[in-house]
C-alpha cells in the first residue's frame, strides 16, 4: 500500500488510514477492500445474481463500445482502477478495430489484479500494447501521462465510493493530466428501488459479507493491527437522505484491537460501528454537476433500459 506517514514506531502508515482510525466513528478507506482475496471475493460478488451492476454495465457497455469508439477515435485508453479489466474487453475489442494500433494503461492499487488482466488481456489481444501503473489513483495521479487523443474510463460506479468533495477532487486531478480534447467515460449507478439496491449489498451466500470481513485482514497488515474479523458483523443499507449504500462492520461484544504501527489501541463497544464504504447513487443531472465542477463538458449519456445504471461520456473542453 502507498503511504507516506511515519508512525511512532517509525512505520511508514498510510495517512488516510491514520485518520479513519484514530476518528469517531471509525471508518477504513475502501481502497483496503482490494488486496489478492479482496480482489477474489469481489470478481465473486460480480456474478451473484443479486449484483445487477456487472450485468448491467457489461451490457450497456458492449451495446455502446462501438459508438464511444467512433466518438473518441481514441488510440491511447486509459482506466482507472481497472482490476481484472473484464468490463474494459468490450471498448477494446471496439478501439482495436480501428486502424493505428491502440495502448492500454490500466491503473490499480492491487499489484495482483494487475498482474491478471495483462496476463488474460495479453493472451486474448495479442496487438494490444499493455502498460500498467501499480498505484493508489485516489491519492495522485504522478506516474500517469498520457498522449493526447486519450481516452480515460472509469468503469463501474466506483466513482459513488467518494463522498462528493473528494469524488470532484479525483476527477480534477484526472483532468488536469490530460490535453484539451481528451474524452472521459464514467459509469454510475443511478437511484432505483431500495429492495433492489439492499439485496445487491447483501447476498444470501454472504459473499459481500467476507469480502467485508475481509479488509480487516488488510488493515492488519497495514498497521500491525489485531483485528478479529469473526468479531464483527456485516451490515449495509442505503440512505435515502445522501442518497448512498453505506456499509459498515459492527462490533459483536466489547472489543480492543491493537494496532503495533500506530502505537495506540481501540477500544470499541459492542454494537460499534466501522465504516467500510459508501456507494452513492446518481442522476442525470447530479452526475453532469459532477463533471462540471471537475472541469469536463458532458457530451453523451447512454442509459441502460431498466434506468438503473448509465455511462456519461464526457470531453476536456479545448478553449
Amino acid at each position: 500500500m502507498m503511504s507516506n506517514q511515519t508512525s511512532a514506531l517509525g512505520t511508514m502508515v498510510d495517512p488516510e488510514l491514520v485518520e479513519g482510525l484514530t476518528q469517531r466513528p471509525l471508518q477504513i478507506p475502501s481502497k483496503y477492500f482490494y488486496d489478492q482475496r479482496g480482489s477474489a471475493l469481489f470478481d465473486r460478488i460480480c456474478d451473484l445474481p443479486e449484483y445487477y451492476l456487472t450485468r448491467t454495465g457489461d451490457a450497456l457497455l458492449d451495446h455502446r463500445s462501438e459508438e464511444i469508439a467512433r466518438l473518441t477515435r481514441a488510440r491511447q485508453l486509459v482506466e482507472l482502477g481497472a482490476g481484472s479489466a473484464r468490463k474494459t474487453r468490450h471498448l477494446i475489442v471496439s478501439l482495436l478495430a480501428q486502424d493505428g494500433g491502440l495502448h492500454y494503461t490500466p491503473l490499480d492499487i492491487s499489484r495482483y489484479a494487475l498482474k491478471q488482466a495483462e496476463a488474460s488481456l495479453t493472451e486474448e489481444f495479442p496487438e494490444l500494447h499493455i502498460m500498467g501503473i501499480e498505484c493508489d489513483y485516489t491519492v495522485g495521479l504522478e506516474p500517469l501521462d498520457p498522449d493526447p487523443g486519450c481516452l480515460a474510463v472509469f468503469l463501474g460506479s466506483t466513482i459513488g465510493n467518494f463522498p462528493h468533495p473528494s469524488g470532484v477532487a479525483l476527477l480534477r486531478r484526472l483532468r488536469d493530466r490530460l490535453a484539451p480534447g481528451d474524452w472521459f467515460l464514467m459509469g454510475v449507478d443511478l437511484v432505483k428501488p431500495v429492495s433492489v439496491l439492499e439485496a445487491a449489498y447483501n447476498d444470501q451466500s454472504g459473499v459481500t459479507a467476507e469480502f467485508n470481513k475481509n479488509i480487516l485482514n488488510a488493515v492488519n497488515r497495514e498497521a500491525g493491527g489485531d483485528f478479529d474479523p469473526t468479531g464483527f458483523q456485516h451490515l449495509a443499507f442505503f440512505n435515502e437522505l445522501d442518497s448512498q449504500i453505506e456499509m459498515y462492520l459492527v462490533a459483536r461484544a466489547p472489543t480492543r484491537v491493537r494496532l503495533a504501527d500506530l502505537d495506540t489501541e481501540l477500544h470499541l463497544e459492542g454494537g460499534e460501528r466501522i465504516r467500510t464504504e459508501i456507494s452513492r447513487k446518481f442522476t442525470p443531472e447530479s452526475t453532469k454537476r459532477l463533471l462540471a465542477e471537475a472541469g469536463f463538458d458532458l457530451r453523451h449519456w447512454f442509459e441502460s433500459d431498466n434506468r438503473y445504471f448509465a455511462l456519461a461520456l464526457a470531453r476536456v473542453p479545448e478553449d
